[in-house]
C-alpha cells in the first residue's frame, strides 16, 4: 500500500458541501419566519422546516428548506462571508407616508412590548410623559422599520434585538438624542431607523443585551419538540 502523501493540490469543496454555521442557520430561519408571516407557509410547514434547519449540517442541507421561496432567490442561503454596509437612511420610497401605529404619552406612560408585529413606520410622542418601545420580542415582517420619536419634557426609550442593525438621525434642544448605531453582520437582517428630536427631554435607542430574534425560533423549536414527544407517547 502506498502511504506517500500526494503533492497534488486538493480541490476545494463546493459551497453546498461546506459545514453550516450558526449564522447560516439563523439566516435561513429568518427566511422561514418571513415566509410564515407572508402566508407562504402554514404553521405546520414552518415548524417542520425550522426543526430541519436546526439539525442541518451543511449549507446544501439548509438550502433545501428555502429553495422554493422567492426571498431565497433574492438573498441567497449560502454561507456568511461578507458584510454589506447598512445605509443611514431608508431606501427612497420604502417607507409609507403615514404611520402604521402611534404610541402617545401625554402626562402619562405608554408601552409597546412583548410579542407584536412591528409595522414599517411607528410614531412615538412623549409630552410630559414616557414612551417605551421594546422590539426585542417583536415579529419583524419588514426588513426596514422607521421609528419617528418626539419628546417634549418627556422620554422615549427604544430597545431592539442584538442581531438587527440600528441607525439614527436626530437632535435635541436642551435635551438628548442618543442612538447606538449597530451593524448586525448579516446582510438580510432587519434595520431599525430612529429619527426625531427632543426638547427638554430624551430619546434613546440601543440593543437589549441577551435578546435575539433567534430566541423566538428556539421557542418554536421547543414547541415542535414537545409536540413530537406528545405525538410519539400516544
Amino acid at each position: 500500500m502506498d502511504l506517500q502523501k500526494s503533492d497534488a493540490p486538493q480541490e476545494p469543496l463546493p459551497p453546498a458541501q461546506l459545514r453550516a454555521s450558526d449564522a447560516d442557520r439563523d439566516r435561513v430561519a429568518d427566511l422561514l419566519r418571513d415566509a410564515l408571516a407572508e402566508g407562504r407557509l402554514t404553521a405546520d410547514e414552518h415548524a417542520e422546516r425550522v426543526e430541519g434547519v436546526l439539525g442541518a449540517k451543511t449549507v446544501g442541507e439548509l438550502d433545501v428548506f428555502v429553495r422554493d421561496l422567492p426571498a431565497a432567490r433574492r438573498q441567497g442561503a449560502g454561507p456568511a462571508g461578507f458584510h454589506v454596509p447598512v445605509s443611514h437612511r431608508p431606501e427612497p420610497g420604502s417607507m409609507p407616508a403615514y404611520p402604521d401605529e402611534n404610541v402617545v404619552a401625554v402626562f402619562s406612560g405608554a408601552t409597546r412590548k412583548g410579542r407584536w408585529r412591528a409595522g414599517r413606520r411607528i410614531h412615538a410622542y412623549a409630552v410630559f410623559g414616557s414612551v417605551e418601545i421594546d422590539l426585542s420580542e417583536a415579529l419583524f415582517e419588514h426588513r426596514q422599520v422607521m421609528i419617528k420619536a418626539f419628546s417634549v419634557f418627556g422620554s422615549v426609550e427604544i430597545r431592539v434585538p442584538e442581531n438587527v442593525s440600528l441607525r439614527g438621525s436626530g437632535g435635541g434642544v436642551l435635551g438628548t438624542f442618543e442612538v447606538a448605531a449597530v451593524d448586525s453582520g448579516q446582510s438580510d437582517a432587519p434595520v431599525v431607523y430612529v429619527d426625531g428630536f427632543s426638547v427638554f427631554g430624551s430619546v434613546e435607542a440601543k440593543p437589549k443585551r441577551g435578546k435575539l430574534i433567534a430566541d423566538l425560533l428556539d421557542r418554536v423549536s421547543r414547541k415542535v419538540d414537545d409536540h413530537l414527544r406528545k405525538h410519539l407517547d400516544r
